[in-house]
């Protein structure tokens, strides 16, 4: 993944611990639990603009904030997801089939993405999702069901897929 070394950005409170949101001038980029594998480095970062009051950032906090308050089960945000290759940008696009209270297995989003012989390179892909929770790559599992492998960290899946879980307005798990 390269990102730009011009974004706007911000840091939010969540109940899963800080994040740092990053936006192009019309898009959100990047949305990264701070000690979360696979987050740009510290001196990219630093060099993006602080921007809390960046209109693609407000909104990205706010509907943050409405899913972690069960009151939102899916994003509607501009996203830019072109900082990746274009097998990783199929991969995310292919999360955001997933819905809410749904998980799918990485054999079965290879599957979706047309790779089906690919699933360790879709998991590699799903790993570097840039954009955390709004892009659910938290609704991937291993092929038993398993929590496997999350960037943010397997407390931090586990607590998410609760979260959707015990919220009305999302689907069954399938």
């Amino acid at each position: 993944m390269k990102l730009p070394a011009h974004l706007h950005r911000t840091d939010i409170d969540t109940p899963l611990g800080r994040m740092r949101l990053a936006a192009t001038d019309h898009a959100l980029a990047g949305a990264w639990f701070h000690d979360q594998q696979h987050a740009p480095d510290d001196a990219l970062m630093a060099r993006w603009s602080p921007a809390p009051d960046h209109p693609v950032l407000r909104e990205a906090a706010a509907q943050l904030a409405d899913y972690f308050a069960a009151r939102r089960t899916a994003f509607d945000l501009p996203l830019d997801l072109s900082f990746g290759t274009p097998f990783q940008t199929a991969v995310w696009q292919g999360l955001l089939t997933i819905g809410a209270g749904q998980t799918l297995s990485y054999g079965a989003l290879a599957q979706r993405v047309a790779s089906p012989n690919a699933v360790r390179a879709v998991g590699a892909a799903v790993g570097r999702n840039p954009v955390s929770i709004v892009v659910p790559c938290h609704r991937v599992l291993g092929a038993n069901g398993a929590l496997t492998g999350y960037a943010g960290g397997l407390p931090r899946k586990r607590a998410l897929l609760q979260l959707e879980a015990d919220n009305p307005m999302a689907l069954s798990s399938t």
